[in-house]
């Protein structure tokens, strides 16, 4: 229970003090942001703070720190650490820079940033890349809440009926202004979400002993023994460091008013969701008792454990938050990842999206293709967590990516020292995440697991040598431009 206290602590902490740095070295002035420049009414509209904070958490959150958590916690306390300094080193410098360099490039996505910063070859394997990511993501995000509707009602309401339902639901999401539907609900949704967490975590510690938060162990405690590097941090996505926010991002840097809001609305949303991922993980542990139960729980279904710890926790309360949560949440994910995939898409065919038939163009085809797939997900026995093992990669792969550029940027805006480590560390050890765990997963090359480590240490080392005569290469042009400056 300590441990948890002290975790809690250490992410309001970090957002007071390392939030604070890395809004200095970004350093955000007076400039208009794309609201302001553009407010073409569709995408780039003004929205007051708290509410462009609200929708970033559920953009970045839905159930993404609820499952990924509760998977996460198979391997015991430790996932505490990677949740706590994962976001605060990594994943809150990662959405906060995603964030305000696409608002100082007018909205743009990480795809075309990465085409500003790391070359046109990279730009063309983002835009590839992250289109589908996100139709992976809104997938995974149709047939989680498909599945709990489909046992919660009659028998002519199927899995593949609530999909269908869901789809259409995402069809007007992706189309209308962003401050018609999203701007609407996702501010109610976003309190629901904090509301849910806060009534387990309030439940777990006033059981009068009932429940037992066990304190932080670098122990591996998965009970079919999987190795914590790299499985734990690939599972804890969202919550920790995850590529997903970084194309949710740029969609509500088109909405702030001011680039001064920047880190209360991305580096505060993304240790939000981080408060969230470490209440759920210390609620499965605790609420099984062993990582053993709560494994062969989630082998039912993660939205089966989200039922059980709220019902069993809170009662009736319980069940009503779990039903909304389960189905609200990950549906309000799944609609902004078709979203910012017709904007990438968008920009790559440079088609203006205030016309309506230009937005159709885009969004039919793409709700199709997730149709097909959540189809797949549904027919097959193990359809989802295929889907779900792919995303997983795809999304700490792109975390990579987007810290990589945002390195770039810094280094290219002469922060020469500590300033372009804030990003190169922690995109240094993402490589090493995605390089090991691709090579080492069933799903991937399925090599030795000695030969997996040393590989992603290698990668990793390799592209922070890059960094750092990048650093040295960039440091001697600027120093010889001001000695002829000088002269």
């Amino acid at each position: 229970m300590i441990s948890l206290l002290i975790s809690l602590a250490v992410l309001v902490a970090g957002y007071l003090v390392y939030g604070k740095i890395t809004e200095k070295i970004f350093a955000p002035d007076d400039r208009q942001t794309p609201a302001v420049a553009i407010n073409d009414g569709v995408d780039c509209v003004p929205m007051k703070t708290w509410k462009a904070f609200l929708i970033q958490l559920l953009n970045i959150a839905g159930t993404g720190p609820i499952f990924g958590a509760l998977m996460g916690a198979v391997f015991g306390p430790v996932v505490f650490l990677w949740i706590v300094f994962g976001s605060v080193l990594g994943g809150a410098v990662h959405d906060y820079m995603s964030g305000m360099i696409s608002s100082r490039h007018l909205g743009a996505s990480i795809a075309e940033l990465s085409g500003t910063y790391l070359g046109k070859a990279a730009k063309w394997v983002m835009r590839i890349f992250s289109v589908i990511l996100l139709v992976l993501c809104g997938t995974v995000f149709v047939t989680s809440p498909a599945g709990l509707l489909d046992k919660l009602t009659p028998d002519s309401m199927n899995g593949t009926f609530w999909a269908a339902v869901i789809l259409v639901y995402y069809l007007l999401a992706t189309l209308l202004p962003i401050d018609k539907l999203i701007g609407k609900l996702y501010p109610v949704f976003g309190v629901l979400l904090i509301v849910m967490a806060a009534a387990v975590i309030g439940g777990i510690l006033f059981s009068g002993g009932k429940y037992t938060v066990p304190e932080i162990s670098l122990s591996n405690l998965h009970p079919e023994g999987t190795p914590v590097w790299p499985y734990m941090f690939v599972t804890v996505a969202c919550g920790a460091v995850s590529g997903f926010h970084a194309t949710q991002s740029p969609m509500i840097a088109k909405c702030i008013t001011t680039e001064k809001k920047g880190r209360t609305v991305f580096y505060g949303a993304m240790i939000s969701e981080s408060v969230i991922a470490l209440v759920w993980a210390a609620a499965g542990v605790a609420f099984y008792g062993s990582t053993g139960l709560l494994n062969e729980a989630l082998k039912n279904g993660a939205s089966n454990v989200v039922y059980e710890i709220s019902t069993g926790v809170l009662g009736t309360l319980g069940g009503v938050l779990a039903v909304a949560g389960v189905v609200v949440c990950p549906i309000t994910s799944g609609d902004t990842a078709f979203r910012s995939a017709r904007l990438i898409l968008a920009e790559t065919f440079n088609l203006n999206q205030e016309k309506i038939k230009n937005r159709l163009l885009i969004t039919v085809p793409l709700l199709v293709i997730g149709g097909l797939l959540t189809w797949f997900a549904i027919v097959n026995d193990n359809g989802f967590q295929i889907v779900w093992r792919y995303f997983s990669w795809s999304n700490q792969t792109l975390a990579m990516i987007a810290l990589w550029v945002s390195t770039a940027y810094l280094i290219k805006k002469g922060k020469y020292r500590f300033g372009s480590l804030l990003t190169a560390f922690p995109a240094a050890f993402m490589t090493a995440v995605s390089v090991t765990y691709i090579l080492m997963a069933k799903e991937g090359f399925r090599l030795n697991q000695t030969v997996s480590y040393i590989a992603g240490a290698f990668a990793a080392a390799a592209l922070f040598t890059v960094y750092l005569a990048a650093l040295k290469r960039h440091s001697k042009r600027d120093n010889s431009a001001l000695q002829e400056e000088n002269r």
